[in-house]
C-alpha cells in the first residue's frame, strides 16, 4: 500500500475490535503511527497491539484503556497520544455501544451510557485534540456516525439520538474550523459485518422460523438495498480517504457507506 499517512499520528477510539481495528490496521499500513483504545479481553487487546505494532515496525502499538463514558479519561487519552507521538494529526471517534428497547421501557442508565459513549466522548476528544491541531495548522477529525445518524429506526431511541447528534456535532465543528487546514467529517455506515452484528442473525432466524440467509436479507438487512453486509474495510477505506491527501475540500460531510439505504 502507498504510505500516504507517513509521519502522521492517529488516535482511534474503540479500536481493539471491529470497525476501529480495521481503520487502525489500514492507517498503520499507510504509514501512520496509531494509538489504540477500547475494552476487551486482555489477550485480544494484546493481539491487536502486536498486530498493529508489526505494521508500524514496533513491538506493540500504544494503547489507552480510557473509558469513553468518563470525560477526564478521554482528555487524558488525547494527552497520552500527544505525549507518545509528539503530535496528533488524526482523531477518529469510533467508540460506541447499542441497546434496543421500546422507549417506554428504555432503561435510563442505558440512555445515559449511550449518549455519553456514542456522542459526548466525541465532543470531549475533539475539544482536547483541537488546540494542538490548530497550533500545528493541520488535522483530520473523523467521526464514525451511522446510517442511524441520518434516518431513524424503532426501538433504538438512544442510539439514533446519539448518532444524529454526532452528525450535528460534525457539522458545527466543521464550520468553526472552515478557514483552517483542519477538517471534520462523519462516516455513516449501514450494517457492517462484525462479530457483534453477525451474532444477531441466528436469533432472528429462530424468531421468524427461517434460514439464517433469509433472516439476514429479509430482516436484519431489510433497509439495506444491497442485501449484503458492509465490510469493515469499506468503512476503513473511506476513513483513509478523509485522513489522506486530497481530502481537504471535504468538510462537514456525512458520508454514507450503507449499500443504498439512504437512497431508498
Amino acid at each position: 500500500m502507498e504510505r500516504i499517512l507517513d509521519g502522521q499520528a492517529a488516535l482511534i477510539t474503540g479500536s481493539t475490535s471491529g470497525i476501529g481495528l480495521g481503520i487502525a490496521r489500514l492507517f498503520a499500513e499507510a504509514g501512520a503511527r496509531v494509538m489504540l483504545n477500547g475494552f476487551g479481553r486482555a489477550e485480544e487487546i494484546a493481539a491487536a497491539r502486536a498486530g498493529i505494532g508489526a505494521l508500524m515496525g514496533v513491538a506493540e502499538a500504544p494503547y489507552s484503556p480510557a473509558d469513553m463514558a468518563k470525560p477526564a479519561e478521554v482528555r487524558a487519552m488525547v494527552a497520552a497520544a500527544e505525549a507518545a507521538f509528539g503530535r496528533l494529526d488524526i482523531l477518529v471517534n469510533n467508540a460506541g455501544i447499542q441497546f434496543v428497547s421500546p422507549v417506554q421501557d428504555f432503561p435510563e442508565e442505558k440512555w445515559d451510557a449511550i449518549l455519553a459513549i456514542n456522542l459526548s466522548s466525541n465532543f470531549h476528544a475533539i475539544k482536547a485534540a483541537l488546540p494542538g491541531m490548530l497550533g500545528r495548522r493541520y488535522g483530520r477529525i473523523i467521526n464514525i456516525a451511522s446510517a442511524h445518524g441520518l434516518v431513524a429506526s424503532p426501538f433504538k431511541t438512544a442510539y439514533v439520538a446519539a448518532k444524529h447528534g454526532v452528525v450535528g456535532l460534525t457539522k458545527s465543528v466543521a464550520l468553526e474550523i472552515a478557514e483552517t487546514p483542519i477538517t471534520c467529517n462523519a462516516i455513516c455506515p449501514g450494517f457492517v459485518r462484525t462479530p457483534l452484528a453477525e451474532a444477531q442473525v441466528k436469533p432472528l432466524a429462530e424468531k421468524h422460523g427461517v434460514s439464517e440467509e433469509v433472516a439476514l436479507k429479509q430482516h436484519l438487512l431489510a433497509k439495506q438495498p444491497s442485501k449484503r453486509w458492509i465490510e469493515v474495510e469499506e468503512v476503513a477505506r473511506m476513513a483513509l480517504y478523509l485522513a489522506g491527501p486530497g481530502s481537504g475540500g471535504v468538510n462537514g460531510a456525512a458520508l454514507s457507506v450503507d449499500g443504498g439505504w439512504l437512497a431508498a
